[in-house]
């Protein structure tokens, strides 16, 4: 069945067939890799009540990523993740259970928007190496400074995300250099699912959350912010690799000025868009990653487009509410917001499968780092 676009000129698609898309799960070791790290605990999953009647729901549930690992997002679950990896195939240990730094140090290099470098920073500072960060323009000087300060050499690229990503891609081809993105492309992809692969924990965690709150069905709808998307294939697997029981709606949300993963899934086929300023400034990309794209494109329900605005009256509202939310983690609140509740909404309700009763999950993917440069959250 073709996309359903909403009548209204908000920046929106649905796709009915997505809920009968099945993958394969993530691997099951990835949540003991984390459960044995130092600073490892589960992060919040917050009920709002008064959230749920905002958003005419059941319950409302805010899975709070405002602190990670010691980070003020949840990045740090693929990257440590990835770096394990990368690190033991290159010094030749296979798989070990624990984080196994190489013989000879090698320099970790990325592109990022912000948290992404940081906490791949932080993982080289942590197991010996070293890190040089590309970030593009428009990233906040305070972002900048919190991966200088975790003794990463960053290299500030006059040029949006995508190329901030080309011009990381050149620099670690060096020898003594692994690239270590949460973006993929033909050629590129291994790296990049295992950053989705350690994404699988923060979903893990939401499953015996709910459970210990008495939600026995699981969610009806969980809101996931997006750049390239590797967080939104997490959640897709996870929830589109049951072989029973009832699956969720899953909503991806993005700024209007970077809305790939929407045109792309309009136009049933991966596209880039140029991108504008904006102050969900992780959320800034062109384009999907290849790796995430066919999960997106087979499990996604649905996708919206927020402004700027509507990210910081989220923030703002969650603040209230006693959680942390930088404009990207907001996302999910605001497009939320926008498809439950604006003109238009019983439709898009219909179509998602929602009512009165629903159980909805927020995915506040970072907090506001009010303090770059200190070692915890």
């Amino acid at each position: 069945m073709p996309p359903l676009t909403s009548p209204r000129p908000l920046p929106f698609v649905v796709r009915p067939a997505a809920r009968t898309w099945r993958c394969e799960p993530a691997p099951a070791d990835v949540r003991d890799f984390h459960s044995a790290l130092p600073d490892y605990s589960p992060t919040p999953l917050t009920e709002l009540p008064s959230l749920a009647t905002e958003l005419g729901v059941g319950r409302a549930f805010v899975k709070d990523e405002s602190c990670r690992l010691g980070l003020p997002a949840f990045k740090a679950l693929g990257a440590s993740w990835a770096v394990h990896r990368a690190l033991a195939e290159r010094s030749g240990t296979g798989e070990e259970p624990a984080p196994t730094p190489a013989p000879a140090p090698v320099t970790l290099v990325t592109a990022t928007d912000g948290n992404h470098g940081r906490a791949v920073a932080r993982m080289a500072h942590l197991l010996g190496q070293r890190a040089h960060v590309f970030v593009p323009q428009g990233v906040h000087p305070r972002a900048v400074a919190a991966i200088v300060a975790e003794q990463a050499e960053v290299t500030e690229v006059p040029g949006p995300y995508d190329e901030a990503v080309r011009q990381a891609a050149r620099a670690a081809a060096a020898p003594d250099a692994v690239l270590i993105q949460d973006t993929g492309w033909p050629g590129y992809e291994r790296i990049p699912g295992w950053i989705v692969e350690g994404y699988s924990t923060l979903c893990t965690e939401i499953d015996e959350q709910l459970a210990a709150a008495g939600v026995v069905e699981g969610p009806g709808l969980v809101a996931v912010p997006v750049g390239v998307g590797s967080l939104a294939q997490a959640v897709v697997t996870h929830y589109r690799s049951r072989p029973s029981g009832r699956p969720p709606a899953l909503l991806s949300v993005e700024p209007e000025a970077a809305a790939c993963v929407l045109e792309s899934l309009t136009l049933g086929k991966l596209v880039s868009v140029p991108t504008g300023d904006t102050i969900m400034a992780g959320l800034n990309c062109g384009t999907p990653s290849s790796v995430a794209w066919p999960h997106l494109h087979g499990g996604l329900d649905a996708a919206v487009a927020v402004t700027d605005a509507d990210s910081a009256r989220a923030a703002a509202r969650l603040a209230a509410l006693g959680v942390s939310s930088g404009p990207c983690g907001a996302a999910a609140l605001a497009g939320s917001r926008a498809v439950l509740s604006d003109v238009g909404s019983a439709e898009r309700r219909t179509a998602l499968g929602l009512d009165a009763a629903s159980v909805v999950v927020l995915l506040n993917t970072e907090g506001t780092a009010a303090n770059p440069h200190s070692p915890t959250c």
